[in-house]
């Protein structure tokens, strides 16, 4: 006989009493969630470290080393085959279940510092054993595939893993998360693996055991995801509303963004807002004849900018469809002035043919990050082609208040090789990062100047000529 077709009469055995569609079954779903376990711990991440490359290839490439190892000790299981896989399918459905759902996730961000060691337990201790323990199924059940030679158990194996992989990350990111939010796809995940071990034969004297484990998995699954608080969840981030006290402000309420304070509104009349969007809004408002402007938008935030300004004419680009009806709903308390366009802001003002007075860049993906693709001299580049000759474009950016950082003097020589010398101004001096508008025009950039010196000082006729 072949050697390499061989089958131990217990593999043979637990073959013959499944049928071959529950095997692909088992397979199918372990491509689903293990995938859709990666997706939804990237998505977890993206409140408390952003979406940077920084953040999501180092995840990534630990999720598969872990899958690798999973592999490895898949391959060396003898015996028990189902077994060895109901019990992986449970635990790493309670790994989901309870390890990935949004308050754990935000507690553990919450109370361990610095945020990359909590990055490290929550890679190292949820998605990576998740990740290890599916990782088995594929060469474990490649043992009870009914096919002659290895080659084709293994290929066969290997397209429903992959393909429950494929509907999993479409299905997930396109579908659930849009629709009924991260924690639904979550309990999803969970649920698939445990209806998956549930049914698998289990021996009389273990059959309540398997139940009553799945039993408590299930209900802590729904109590971490479904009963305890929530923020407010959408595939692109994670909102909250929440009053805060603000001496001078009346009963001021905060629309967080990621865990970013991306705008705050009092019950003054006339409401009062955050420091920039104040400053912001006495550049665009307050100047002499800014009336009838068109004002682009980069980042929705909570619509303050544009709060009672009947005078102008606002276009708002966020790629969150849902940020809207938040910000009426929870935020505003009345509907948004201005339209809002769903899309990337970079490929926006790459593909409009529209073109603006000014132009409000003020995109965050988590905290004080700005999303990488919006801080290149490309970027600048088009946020200049779609201003009018004679419009500007301003920046909100958060950046250290002495802007020496390298990140700082990177990002303004950046942004001027594009518009040339710009306005900057630093709101909060005293704050380790701070609010700084950087605000630029459309016009030619001016040309290059020499420094004084006292060999060659034109200080005076050059301050006559200006006059």
């Amino acid at each position: 006989m072949d050697p390499s077709t061989a089958r131990s009469p217990a593999a043979s055995t637990e073959g013959r009493s499944l049928p071959v569609a529950l095997l692909y079954a088992m397979v199918f779903v372990e491509g689903f969630a293990s995938l859709g376990a990666e997706i939804i711990a990237l998505r977890r991440l993206v409140p408390h470290l952003g979406s940077a490359i920084t953040v999501t290839a180092p995840t990534i490439g630990f999720f598969l080393l872990a899958l690798a190892l999973g592999y490895q000790a898949g391959g060396r299981v003898a015996g028990d085959y189902l077994d060895r896989v109901r019990t992986n399918f449970l635990w790493a459905a309670a790994l989901i279940v309870l390890g990935l759902a949004g308050p754990v996730v935000d507690a553990l961000f919450a109370h361990v510092r610095p945020a990359w060691l909590a990055w490290l337990l929550l890679v190292g201790g949820v998605l990576g054993p998740v990740a290890w323990l599916l990782g088995q199924t594929v060469p474990v059940l490649t043992n009870l595939l009914r096919f002659e030679r290895t080659g084709e158990r293994s290929g066969a194996a290997l397209y429903w893993s992959t393909l429950g992989s494929f509907l999993g990350s479409l299905s997930l990111s396109l579908g659930v998360m849009q629709w009924l939010g991260v924690a639904a796809a979550v309990m999803i995940c969970a649920g698939l693996l445990l209806a998956v071990a549930l049914c698998l034969p289990v021996p009389s004297g273990r059959r309540w055991q398997a139940g009553a484990l799945a039993l408590a998995v299930a209900a802590g699954g729904a109590a971490t995801n479904l009963v305890l608080p929530q923020q407010i969840e959408t595939a692109y981030a994670t909102y909250r509303v929440a009053p805060v006290a603000l001496p001078g402000f009346d009963a001021p309420r905060v629309f967080w963004i990621n865990n970013s304070l991306a705008s705050m509104i009092d019950a003054s009349e006339p409401p009062r807002y955050t420091r920039y969007i104040e400053r912001l809004r006495e550049r665009l408002r307050d100047e002499p004849g800014y009336r009838d402007r068109r004002i682009l938008v980069l980042g929705a935030g909570g619509f303050t900018l544009s709060h009672r300004d009947p005078d102008n004419h606002y276009t708002y680009v966020d790629i969150d469809p849902a940020v809207r009806e938040l910000a009426e709903r929870e935020f505003l308390h009345e509907p948004v002035r201005g339209r809002l366009v769903i899309a990337d802001a970079r490929r926006y003002v790459v593909d409009t043919s529209e073109r603006f007075d000014t132009v409000v860049v003020d995109a965050y993906s988590a905290l004080t990050s700005v999303p990488a693709h919006l801080v290149t001299r490309e970027f600048w580049q088009d946020t200049r082609r779609v201003l009018n000759p004679e419009g500007s474009m301003i920046a909100n950016l958060i950046l250290d208040p002495r802007l020496a950082s390298t990140y700082a003097r990177t990002l303004l020589a950046t942004i001027q090789s594009v518009y040339g010398p710009c306005a900057v101004e630093i709101l909060f001096r005293h704050q380790p990062q701070t609010n700084v508008l950087v605000q630029c025009f459309a016009g030619p950039p001016p040309e290059a100047v020499e420094p004084y010196t006292d060999e060659r000082n034109r200080a005076e006729l050059d301050l006559l000529r200006a006059r």
